[in-house]
């Protein structure tokens, strides 16, 4: 669609820009931090046992996402768990630009209030270097999963990957996007 622009897009660049200079007290625009990539990976350790489940994770990735996925082997051997170097363990997406917009809309809007027993996202996943990762136990409350054609229920990884110096202004910033963090009453 040429000339759609994300909504969180223009909402960045037109109120949270702004707000985080004042907040801050940035003197140039280019201090303010910003949302590089973000990161969606999937794990999946019965993949030693059936290539099937690694074909299932990568479709899964590649509905919830709109990009098709990367496969991840393992870098070394371990055989405790059954697994040699090299095998599928895995498969991993890059979100960046108008597809990372879209997805973290759909995250906010429709998946996360999905959430059985949902108060908000924990705010103590911070790396301290300004990045966020955040843990999905059920695949299926991405409304695009159809439930029944699911093999097995399994969860994914998400990582905020952001231009921020320090795990506050990260914070600030994703709570500008409306990432749902909990509410601390102390």
């Amino acid at each position: 669609m040429e000339g759609y622009i994300p909504r969180l897009k223009t909402q960045y660049s037109g109120e949270i820009v702004p707000a985080l200079m004042k907040e801050f007290s940035y003197s140039n625009v280019m201090q303010v931090p910003k949302l590089v990539k973000i990161c969606v990976n999937k794990g999946v350790g019965e993949a030693a046992l059936s290539k099937k489940v690694v074909d299932d994770a990568v479709d899964e990735l590649r509905v919830i996402t709109g990009q098709h996925p990367v496969v991840r082997n393992a870098r070394r051997s371990v055989s405790n768990f059954k697994l040699r170097q090299g095998m599928p363990i895995g498969a991993s997406v890059t979100l960046r630009g108008e597809t990372m917009f879209e997805f973290l809309d759909r995250l906010i809007t429709l998946t996360l209030p999905r959430v059985r027993d949902f108060r908000g996202i924990p705010d103590k996943s911070f790396d301290g270097r300004g990045n966020y990762s955040l843990g999905i136990k059920e695949q299926i409350v991405f409304p695009e999963i159809e439930v029944d054609k699911i093999a097995r229920i399994s969860g994914l990884d998400i990582t905020f990957v952001t231009t921020a110096k320090t795990d506050e202004e990260a914070l600030a910033l994703l709570k500008a996007f409306g990432l749902p963090f909990e509410r601390r009453d102390n």
